[in-house]
C-alpha cells in the first residue's frame, strides 16, 4: 500500500491477479464507445457537408473547443467530481449534433462544433478518470489496453461510415444517429458508483488534486507526457502525409494505416501487461526508439515493403509509448488527480498530432518527404533525454506526486 496515495502500488505483483472485469467497468465501456461513435461519426461528415468554405472552420473549432474542455475539465472534476461532469459531456457532445442540419450557415456549424469539442473534451478526462478508478491498480496496464480496444474499434469504423452515410442516406439521419449515440449512454453513468469524487472511493477521504500547472510542474508527470508527445507528433505527421507520400499506391497506404493500428493496438495489449508485472517505465525508451525507426523508414517510399514495414513499427512503438507514458502517470498520483492526468495525457495526444501536422507541411515543403521522415524520427530522440531521466530517477519507483 502506497502511504501518500493510499493505493496499492499498481507496479508491485500480487499474490493473486484481482479481476479485471466489473460491472461497472463493462458499463463505463458502453459509454466508451457511445462518444467515440458519436465524436467520430461527424468528425468528416460535417467539414465535407459544410464545403470548402466552412470544412476548415468546423474541423478548426470542434479541435480547439475540445482542448479548452481538456484544459477546463480537471478543475470543474475537482469541484464536482467525475461523474456528474461526465453525464454533462455526453450530452454536450450528442444534444448539438441534432440540431445541425437546421442551418447549413458556416457560423452555425462553427456554433455547433464548438459546443461538441467542449463535451468531448470534457468527456474524455472526466471519462479517463472514472476508467481508471474501475480498473484494479494491479492490472492497469492491461485494463487501459482494453479500453483502448473498446474505443478504437468505433472509431474505425464510424470515421469512413460517417461520410458513407451522409451520402446515401442524407446529412440529417447521420447527425441524428451521433447525437443519440451520445445520449442514449448517460443513463449509465449513475451506475459508475464505485467511482466517486475525483475517481475516489465513495465515501471516502479525499486527497488534494493536482492541478495542470503543478502536473506541468512536476517531472515525474512532464516527462512521460513529453515522451509521448513525441510519438504523437510522428502519428499526426503519419496519418496526415503518407497518402501524400505514396499518391500512386492508395492500395499500399491503406494497408500501411490498417497495419500502423494493427500493431498500435496489439502494443498497446503486450506493453500492458508487461508493464503490469515488469513497470512501465522500463518501456517507454524501447517504445521511443521503435517509433522513431519506423517513422524514419518511411522515407523509403519508393519501397512498399519499407512503407508496411515502417508503418508496423511505429505502430508497435506508439502503441507501447501511449500504454507505458499513461499507465506510470497514473500510478504517481492519488485518485483525485486522474482527471489532471488524463486531461495532460490527451492535450499531448491531441496537440502533438496538430502540431505534426502542421509543422511537417513546412518541413516537406522544403525538403521533400523523404527527408521529412528522417529529420523527424531523428527530433523524436530528443524525447529520450527526459525518459532516461525518468528512469534514473525512480521508474516506478517514484515518488507519488504531491498537490
Amino acid at each position: 500500500m502506497n502511504p501518500t496515495t493510499g493505493s496499492a502500488d499498481p507496479t508491485a505483483a500480487p499474490a493473486t491477479r484481482p479481476p479485471l472485469l466489473s460491472r461497472a467497468l463493462l458499463l463505463r465501456f458502453v459509454g466508451v464507445v457511445g462518444s467515440t461513435v458519436s465524436f467520430f461519426l461527424l468528425l468528416s461528415a460535417v467539414p465535407a457537408h459544410a464545403g470548402p468554405g466552412g470544412a476548415g472552420l468546423a474541423t478548426g473549432a470542434l479541435m480547439l473547443s475540445t482542448v479548452l474542455g481538456e484544459l477546463a475539465g480537471p478543475r470543474i472534476l475537482d469541484r464536482y467530481g467525475s461523474r456528474g461532469p461526465l453525464a454533462a459531456g455526453l450530452f454536450l457532445l450528442g444534444a448539438p449534433a441534432l440540431v445541425l442540419p437546421l442551418s447549413g450557415a458556416p457560423a452555425w456549424t462553427a456554433a455547433v462544433c464548438l459546443v461538441r469539442g467542449l463535451g468531448f473534451g470534457l468527456t474524455m478526462v472526466a471519462g479517463g478518470a472514472v476508467t481508471a478508478a474501475l480498473i484494479p491498480a494491479g492490472r492497469r496496464g492491461e485494463g487501459l489496453a482494453v479500453v483502448g480496444l473498446v474505443g478504437g474499434m468505433p472509431a474505425l469504423l464510424a470515421l469512413p461510415l460517417g461520410v458513407w452515410l451522409a451520402g446515401h442516406a442524407g446529412y440529417a439521419p447521420v447527425t441524428t444517429a451521433a447525437g443519440l449515440a451520445a445520449l442514449v449512454v448517460i443513463p449509465t453513468v449513475p451506475a459508475l458508483g464505485s467511482a466517486g469524487r475525483n475517481g475516489a472511493p465513495a465515501g471516502g477521504q479525499r486527497a488534494p488534486a493536482v492541478g495542470m500547472v503543478g502536473a506541468v510542474r512536476a517531472g515525474g508527470l512532464r516527462r512521460p507526457t513529453v515522451a509521448f508527445g513525441a510519438t504523437a507528433v510522428a502519428a499526426g505527421v503519419l496519418v496526415t502525409f503518407l497518402p501524400l507520400a505514396v499518391p500512386r499506391a492508395a492500395g499500399v497506404v491503406t494497408a500501411a494505416l490498417l497495419v500502423q493500428s494493427g500493431a498500435s493496438t496489439a502494443a498497446r495489449w503486450a506493453a500492458g501487461r508487461y508493464g503490469d508485472r515488469r513497470g512501465p517505465s522500463r518501456l517507454v525508451v524501447p517504445g521511443l526508439l521503435l517509433a522513431a525507426a519506423g517513422l524514419s523508414a518511411l522515407a523509403a517510399t519508393s519501397s512498399q515493403v519499407a512503407v508496411l514495414v515502417g508503418a508496423a513499427v511505429f505502430g508497435a512503438g506508439f502503441g507501447v509509448t501511449q500504454n507505458a507514458t499513461l499507465t506510470l502517470m497514473y500510478s504517481r498520483v492519488s485518485a483525485a488527480s486522474y482527471g489532471t492526468v488524463s486531461a495532460l495525457w490527451n492535450l499531448a495526444y491531441d496537440g502533438g498530432m496538430g502540431v505534426g501536422a502542421a509543422c511537417f507541411g513546412l518541413l516537406a515543403a522544403h525538403l521533400g518527404y523523404a527527408w521529412g521522415f528522417v529529420l523527424t524520427g531523428l527530433l523524436m530522440l530528443g524525447a529520450l533525454v527526459p525518459a532516461l531521466r525518468d528512469g534514473r530517477e525512480g521508474g516506478d519507483d517514484h515518488p507519488p506526486v504531491q498537490a
